[in-house]
């Protein structure tokens, strides 16, 4: 009885179809509220209830060799992160055992126990006629020569070596001077030690040599044996110049010679105390005495150039003066600083 009702069913609903014009879609039926779940049509719903429910075939296979993480990954991390728990991968100083220097933007980086940079002059194209490393001394008319404090120098009464520091205007380094003397030699002559000062570049090259021989002082001034010298060698070994001290009897009076011992310029210093209060100008001249041709002036620095080593020498010539000479007023200063601004307590000066 169902199977025919069902079948009279699907024929009225066929005949319904059959007689509607063409392009009308007939509505569906209305569903009875209740009866068979089975026998009621559902509308597809695009998001199901439950997920399907898939059957895996993936069989794991045996685990490969492990593989370190590539370089600039820390642990495996992306590029530019790292685990608070592993060690950073970027240096955080310079690297071991290396001769690079890691240069940090100042003012934003700050690190402790760091000098400051020195600036270096650039170095100048190799000249003609011009002994090797003399070439920085061809471009300037003005150097400074800046002693080292040495407080130790100053508290025990040890004399140390003397250190200078030699600078155009620009605050640039040009050279750096050491003295060369053992301990014995500086301690027991003090003022009137011989020396060897020894000229450096950037490059830690020595290009200058300095050297004064010992001369007594226990006789007359007037005699030759008594009078100080500076040998000039430029490069090292080969005699550049020298500066001869004249016997005066209340100024300074030096020459400077080539290397026949020509007399070539003339140094002529201040009478009276020299350095007390104020600057002291030696005066540069030519053999005659007419011309000017430059100075070597002590600037005074107060307290500091009255109780400790820390001289500070400008030194002045023309722009267009033969290097060679430029090199011997150069020398001529350190024997000037050793006969009447090296102080040591024992002995004030060497006069």
């Amino acid at each position: 009885m169902k199977f025919i009702l069902l079948s009279y069913y699907h024929f009225l609903c066929k005949s319904c179809l059959l007689s509607f014009p063409q392009g009308v879609v007939p509505t569906a039926p209305e569903q009875p509220a209740g009866g068979d779940t089975e026998n009621q049509i559902k509308s597809p719903d695009p998001r199901p209830d439950a997920p399907p429910e898939y059957n895996s075939h993936f069989v794991p296979g045996p685990p490969g060799p492990a593989v370190p993480p590539p370089a600039g990954y820390p642990g495996g991390l992306p590029m530019g992160y790292y685990s608070p728990q592993q060690p950073s991968i970027f240096p955080l100083g310079p690297p071991t055992g290396g001769t690079c220097t890691i240069q940090y933007q100042p003012g934003k980086y700050p690190v402790p126990n760091q000098q400051a940079p020195i600036t270096w002059m650039p170095g100048p194209p190799p000249m003609p006629n011009c002994p090797p490393g003399l070439e920085y001394l061809a471009q300037l008319d003005n150097i400074h020569v800046l002693q080292h404090f040495e407080p130790v120098e100053m508290i025990t009464g040890f004399e140390t070596n003397n250190r200078y520091d030699i600078k155009n205007n620009s605050d640039q380094m040009v050279y750096i001077v050491t003295e060369d003397t053992d301990d014995f030699t500086r301690n027991a002559y003090r003022t009137l030690r011989p020396f060897v000062l020894r000229v450096t570049d950037c490059m830690g090259r020595e290009i200058m040599t300095m050297q004064r021989p010992f001369r007594c002082t226990c006789c007359c001034f007037c005699c030759p044996s008594a009078r100080q010298e500076l040998e000039v060698q430029c490069p090292p070994g080969v005699p550049l110049g020298f500066v001869a001290e004249h016997w005066n009897l209340c100024r300074a009076v030096y020459s400077i010679q080539n290397e026949k011992k020509e007399n070539v310029l003339r140094v002529r210093g201040p009478c009276s105390t020299y350095g007390c209060g104020s600057d002291s100008v030696f005066e540069v001249k030519s053999v005659d005495g007419v011309s000017n041709i430059g100075s070597i002036v002590r600037k005074w620095n107060g307290l500091v150039s009255a109780m400790a080593d820390a001289d500070h020498f400008d030194i002045h010539f023309p722009l267009d003066l033969d290097v060679k000479m430029k090199a011997m007023i150069f020398g001529a200063c350190f024997l000037i600083d050793f006969m009447y601004f090296e102080r040591s307590p024992p002995q004030c000066s060497s006069r």
